[in-house]
């Protein structure tokens, strides 16, 4: 089982700077690609103080030029917000200049606010997202495209540069649904998924629907992967895990009234809102714990058959503390889901 960091950028205090920001998440990139992560990834979000990436391609080519083998992931860009035309061009070129590294992670838009200010409504996303897909997958795949559908309309056209690889970069869709999974790998995506707040059970089914899906495919599906997302942080002790947990809670009083709230928001600035759920409650859904314990929760995982985890780890923390969580959890967790080494021919 492989692992990444989400470089997700929470900003709860505009003194500190986007510049400070970003370079925090440089920082956090480059030590992921000397420990071995198998990838970082990056959201897309605008507007607001959380998950706060208004150009996941950009900084994609940042990361790449700091590192040296690190895969670079976006986690996820709202294609409705793009047009496709623009946005095929600028996928190839991040993908030379990410040297063949980038994985395309997309999705439709999930927080009202952002979408609503840049002018796609929640209830037409799904509509645009599916139609932008299938129009960047084809500009990518083919030339002399032409469109007719609800959302473009264009007479024919070639996007160039070419894609170094066929098709562009691979393409991980994000899906919560297991029937959804099931359709989309047997679509020929990589999946990213989450429980979220959901139960086992339900992670087990999202990872039941991606198999399924794989088997019936047969050749076709032998190189999709699976990404499971979730919040984690290494505890060095009892105290330490608590205060992580409470900023943890902290961070949840805003990402609620984002998500799933009334979307209050001034200056850029999520409100943060009082919670229903104790800090007690928030714990059974995260990965905030010591090493063992970390070990002992991600050994379903492997053995349900997750290719990969993403590590949400930045939710408050000081940079020092996330540095030290990387590296602890490269050196002491890590090694435990390393892929065995091939056996040695027989002379």
């Amino acid at each position: 089982m492989d692992f990444s960091i989400q470089l997700s950028a929470y900003y709860p205090d505009k003194r500190y700077g986007g510049d400070r920001l970003y370079a925090d998440m440089l920082e956090q990139a480059v030590l992921a690609d000397r420990l071995g992560y198998d990838a970082v990834s990056v959201t897309e979000h605008h507007l607001i103080n959380i998950l706060l990436m208004p150009a996941p391609l950009q900084f994609a080519v940042k990361i790449a030029d700091a590192t040296e083998r690190v895969k670079i992931m976006t986690s996820v860009v709202v294609l409705p917000l793009h047009d496709m035309r623009i946005y095929a061009g600028e996928l190839v070129v991040a993908d030379i200049f990410t040297q063949g590294r980038l994985m395309l992670g997309v999705g439709r838009g999930a927080w009202a606010y952002e979408m609503e200010r840049l002018g796609v409504p929640m209830e037409a996303s799904r509509d645009k997202f599916n139609e932008s897909l299938d129009v960047l997958t084809t500009l990518l795949r083919e030339e002399e495209v032409s469109w007719d559908g609800d959302f473009y309309k264009f007479d024919p056209l070639t996007i160039m540069p070419r894609p170094v690889r066929p098709g562009g970069p691979p393409i991980m869709m994000a899906v919560l649904v297991p029937d959804g999974i099931h359709a989309c790998t047997k679509r020929g995506f990589h999946i990213q998924t989450t429980p979220l707040a959901g139960d086992h059970q339900l992670m087990l089914d999202q990872v039941d629907a991606f198999h399924r899906a794989k088997a019936e495919m047969g050749e076709d599906g032998r190189d999709l992967t699976l990404s499971l997302s979730r919040v984690a942080f290494i505890g060095r002790d009892g105290k330490d895990r608590r205060a992580k947990l409470e900023a943890a809670h902290e961070y949840y009083s805003r990402f609620d009234n984002i998500r799933s709230g009334p979307g209050l928001v001034e200056n850029g600035m999520i409100a943060p809102l009082p919670r229903s759920q104790t800090i007690e409650e928030l714990d059974e859904s995260l990965l905030i714990c010591t090493v063992p314990e970390m070990i002992d929760k991600l050994g379903p995982y492997a053995a349900a058959g997750i290719d990969r985890v993403i590590l949400n780890i930045n939710f408050g923390a000081s940079q020092a503390d996330t540095l030290d969580c990387i590296q602890c959890f490269a050196e002491e967790v890590m090694p435990h889901f390393a892929k065995p080494a091939p056996a040695m021919a027989q002379s």
